[in-house]
């Protein structure tokens, strides 16, 4: 189970980049409103997996 855990950081982690980056450049070219919220709610869901990636990863590692 801790190399699944130990898989899904990482992925967990770039996908939050990539929304990022995305969000920023939308912000940067000046495009959609509406495209922004969805990238910020797209990002703050991904952020709530990446933390219960990380903890369930620091869980593991104490047992």
């Amino acid at each position: 189970m801790l190399t699944f855990a130990q898989f899904l950081l990482p992925v967990a982690l770039a996908a939050v980049a990539i929304v990022l980056f995305l969000g920023l450049a939308n912000m940067v070219r000046g495009g959609s409103s509406s495209r922004s919220q969805t990238l910020m709610r797209w990002r703050v869901g991904l952020q709530a997996i990446a933390v219960a990636v990380i903890m369930l990863t620091i869980w593991l590692m104490g047992r």
